[in-house]
């Protein structure tokens, strides 16, 4: 055992990957328990929590690193996950333990096991949901409460905590007031109110101790308060009820949606509770993460804010969702992304741009926060995100794919949500001949990528097949003339003689991970030469030395540094695979990018292709997305071979 103070256990090489339980999530080996000081925590060293409208990040010794409240996208109450000044909240024993951790059952509570030379604690910690909150009501009022109830279950153990609130991304050090029962911490939009059993001394950082025998507990309760709401100090029974409503809410949830019975069953409805939880309850938004700025290399610039909506990651979650829940959260969504987009009246003609605030905020500009270091040394750090004022033309197909996959559980959807599909097929036939910045956000000069024609197709495609639902059967000759002229030009000019492969853009030889989505959209068949011919050359030339995907071959894109192997990409293959009925091989693909989840089975963007840490923020959606997406399609082509 080791004391472990303010740093972490870096990643043990010798570790070997993890194996998997039956039809589970992956099983890693015990963490080494060596104490090396690093730069940064792994980014597998954290668990989300969430309310379904703001998130929090708990690392592994009982540290909360990041705290973002009322909203997945305000400021920070606490980001030493960035900088280690920037704010934390410790409960934990205070000499040397032993951790290991698991969500309780289908819950989005954490339970965290200390074992000490004196005793065994149990600290559990979850965002507080409403007391009515129930199945697919979860979420919609929350009280912006931070839970922590410590318990030791043998012997005794003496705990210390230690809390240093700095609101702003800690650009405010605020001084904390004592109350009876807890702290107030004053600062520009709001406060917070620590309930604790325990005396908490300090002006900016208040530190206290207790020691808890067998059978005894202590609860702690951090609650947002906005400018002229009401503070209250929370009572021991009443956040001992919190978390009794907190977990049986989200099994309440879980137990009316989640149905699937496929392969990999834990893992996949695991990854649909992470999806429920990165949803935005009150308007149906889905953030791409939970974070900002954690990078795609060490070191590197790639860092970027995910913590908003963009209608490709929330398109994809509700098809997700659809396989690992029954999305109560459809027409929510639709019915946001219809009301966002009809309000913006853009002057180009596209019915929608490409991300949006959770609540429908349509300026989202970038700006860089000098003051922090970032993950590991990674500047800058950067919020808002500038991708807002970029063109992607393949949102208008992954939103008409959802409805498409969809069909039958969006009947309520109105006339103006109709109106909306109908707008975006339109737009695809009209705008899919021009260039744009692609899936991958590139911040070079647009291009006529082979993906973004792809999905104008998909977008008419569906949209023919939904013309009945959408009371658009007068528009199906033009969308049947617009989508043969986007196929004749992807097979013309997305096809690459030199490289053998549908490449990344018309008239290019480069390969894209992309690419994959031609027989997973249907746009070509599993069997079709060109496809087994593009999957071969995805899997020769960009799949590194671990077996995982990377998007592309590296070319100037607009930014400096590498990045590390994708993880939706590799899922992308397994599924590809899959649908050619190369199981065997679909089955390792998905097995090696599923072990670099971490011990709770999260997954971040990106993998490191020599070390396997995560890199990029966490957890992240689209690599959810791509488990699930893969796992059933592996459960499809198994059952099949089966008949």
């Amino acid at each position: 055992m080791t004391e472990i103070p303010g740093w972490t256990r870096a990643p043990d090489p010798s570790v070997v990957p993890p194996s998997f339980a039956a039809n589970g999530y992956p099983v890693r080996s015990p963490v080494p328990s060596t104490a090396v000081r690093t730069e940064a925590r792994p980014i597998a060293d954290y668990a989300l929590l969430s309310d379904c409208q703001g998130a929090a990040l708990v690392a592994r010794d009982g540290s909360v690193d990041w705290l973002c409240l009322p909203r997945f996208d305000s400021a920070s109450v606490f980001a030493r996950l960035l900088d280690s000044s920037a704010g934390h909240w410790w409960i934990r024993p205070a000499g040397a333990f032993n951790a290991s951790r698991a969500y309780v059952d289908t819950t989005m509570v954490l339970r965290t096991e200390f074992r000490t030379d004196t005793g065994t604690l149990h600290a559990t910690d979850a965002l507080a949901v409403d007391p009515n909150a129930s199945g697919r009501a979860l979420g919609r009022e929350v009280p912006h409460t931070l839970l922590r109830v410590v318990e030791c279950t043998e012997g005794s153990v003496r705990i210390a905590v230690e809390f240093a609130p700095r609101p702003d991304y800690g650009a405010i050090r605020p001084l904390l007031a004592p109350a009876d029962g807890g702290l107030v911490c004053q600062f520009g939009s709001g406060s917070l109110v620590l309930s604790s059993p325990v005396r908490l001394t300090g002006r900016a950082t208040a530190r206290g101790r207790l020691v808890l025998r067998a059978g005894e507990r202590a609860a702690f309760a951090l609650q947002y308060v906005p400018l002229g709401g009401r503070r209250r100090l929370w009572s021991q029974e009443t956040i001992g009820q919190a978390l009794q409503t907190t977990l049986d809410g989200w099994r309440s949830w879980a137990a009316l949606n989640q149905r699937y019975e496929g392969p990999w069953k834990d893992a996949v409805h695991l990854s649909g509770r992470i999806l429920q939880a990165l949803t935005y309850a009150p308007t149906g938004a889905v953030v791409a993460a939970p974070t900002t700025s954690l990078p795609e290399a060490v070191g590197g610039e790639r860092n970027w804010d995910y913590r908003f909506s963009w209608a490709r990651d929330g398109s994809f979650t509700l098809r997700a969702l659809a396989i690992a829940a029954c999305p109560g959260e459809a027409q929510a969504f639709f019915t946001w992304m219809a009301r966002t987009a009809s309000a913006e009246g853009p002057a180009d003609g596209n019915p929608l741009q490409v991300l949006y605030g959770v609540d429908g905020e349509r300026e989202l500009t970038e700006r860089t926060l000098h003051h922090l270091t970032g993950w590991g040394g990674s500047r800058p750090v950067r919020i808002g995100n500038d991708a807002w004022r970029q063109r992607q033309l393949d949102i208008y197909g992954e939103l008409l794919d959802a409805a498409y996959q969809l069909r039958g559980r969006l009947d309520r959807l109105d006339a103006h949500g109709r109106r909306f599909l109908v707008s975006l097929a339109d737009a695809a036939a009209v705008h899919w001949r021009e260039p744009d910045h692609g899936i991958w956000e590139v911040r070079g000069r647009p291009q006529h990528f082979v993906y973004s024609k792809l999905m104008c197709w998909v977008a008419l495609d569906r949209a023919i097949a939904l013309a009945d639902e959408l009371e658009a059967v007068a528009r199906v000759p033009d969308w049947i003339s617009a989508r043969a002229e986007i196929r004749a030009a992807i097979e013309e000019q997305g096809w690459s003689v030199r490289a053998h492969a549908y490449a990344q853009a018309f008239g290019s030889d480069l390969l894209d991970a992309s690419a994959l989505m031609l027989p997973i959209t249907g746009f070509v068949q599993p069997d079709d030469v060109r496809a087994r011919a593009t999957v071969a050359a995805v899997r020769e030339r960009l799949t590194d030395p671990s077996g995982l995907v990377h998007r592309y071959q590296r070319v100037d894109d607009g930014l400096v540094g590498e990045e590390g192997a994708f993880l939706m990409c590799s899922f992308w293959l397994a599924h590809s695979l899959a649908l050619m009925g190369e199981i065997a091989e679909a089955r390792e693909m998905f097995e090696r990018a599923a072990a670099c989840a971490n011990d709770l089975g999260l997954l971040a963007e990106e993998a490191d292709p020599g070390s396997g840490q995560l890199l990029g923020n966490f957890p992240q959606a689209l690599s959810h997305i791509g488990l699930v997406n893969a796992a059933w399609a592996i459960g499809q082509a198994e059952a099949a071979g089966q008949r």
